[in-house]
């Protein structure tokens, strides 16, 4: 499933995927997959993506 909250927020932050990948400390091709829904990342890398971000994991990965 496709994850538009993180690439809305993402984008809200004018961040680039690539600029998010630094921040968390993965390739740009993971950002990629996680917003396309083709990685489940592990709860670390989601803390990591939602402290940068400035969002909770409810915000950004719990699906409704």
């Amino acid at each position: 499933m496709k994850n538009l909250r993180l690439k809305a927020a993402r984008a809200a932050m004018d961040l680039s995927q690539e600029a998010l990948a630094q921040m968390v400390g993965v390739s740009r091709q993971t950002i990629n997959a996680i917003e396309k829904g083709d990685y489940n990342p592990t709860i670390k890398l989601c803390l990591a993506i939602c402290h940068a971000l400035h969002k909770t994991l409810d915000e950004l990965f719990w699906e409704e």
